[in-house]
């Protein structure tokens, strides 16, 4: 697997009698989606008032994906919770970008669809499988790139500066925002899989909440990366 919250043991069949279904999942995508684009909308057009938040609220956004990676059955309950204020950060992120690159939001978002229609193409024929050698590799890749980025952040708030590459606009941190949008592309692929494998396996009701927040986790991973990169690129 790739997303770390994507155990594909909490997605087999618990007897109930209402199960998960791939459409329910998309159903609640959209719900999910409809709450960040509020918060991220709210933020964008008031960032006086998110931007002294944005703290705070990555982590509580951390706390809450701590809780919902133990405790599933809480998902129907704080996935929206997590969804707005996810908005809210993507909304000053995302402003922060556009003042400095005037329509680089509009390409980050576009791009962010074009990939996952792309992958969900790849999936759906085939091209892309989740073999489990494919979600081990895109496992330890995704492991290792939240290290770096701890160690990023260790290294900016205690030393004043920064890992090698990530913050680089030259060749080598093209190179290295490209690598990770890639992981973060094929993260696309365990999700779908282990959504499918969920309603295969007949999971409850309740994890199609789950599913639709790991794969909204992937996709606000993609953006921020595909922001990074094209802000790169503009420099």
């Amino acid at each position: 697997m790739a997303n770390p919250l994507l155990r594909e043991e909490v997605f087999r069949g618990y007897g109930t009698q209402e199960e998960m279904t791939v459409s329910g999942t998309i159903n609640k995508s959209i719900i999910l989606w409809l709450f960040l684009a509020a918060g991220a909308i709210y933020s964008w057009t008031n960032p006086a008032v998110t931007f002294p938040l944005l703290w705070p609220l990555i982590v509580a956004g951390l706390i809450l994906v701590l809780i919902m990676a133990f405790k599933t059955s809480a998902s129907p309950f704080l996935s929206p919770i997590y969804a707005t204020a996810e908005g809210l950060i993507l909304g000053v992120i995302s402003l922060y970008f556009e003042k400095k690159y005037p329509g680089l939001v509009v390409n980050a978002v576009l791009l962010t669809i074009a990939v996952l229609f792309f992958m969900l193409a790849a999936y759906k024929s085939g091209a892309l499988r989740a073999t489990p050698r494919f979600r081990k590799n895109v496992f330890i890749a995704t492991v290792a790139i939240v290290i770096v980025y701890m160690i990023d952040l260790f290294m900016n708030m205690f030393l004043g500066t920064n890992f090698p590459y990530i913050h680089d606009s030259g060749l080598g941190g093209i190179c290295a925002s490209l690598f990770i949008v890639s992981i973060a592309s094929f993260s696309l692929i365990t999700d779908f899989d282990l959504i499918e494998k969920g309603a295969i396996h007949g999971a409850p009701k309740y994890m199609e909440w789950y599913g639709a927040f790991v794969l909204m986790v992937t996709l606000v991973w993609l953006y921020l990366e595909i922001l990074r990169l094209l802000a790169k690129m503009r420099d």
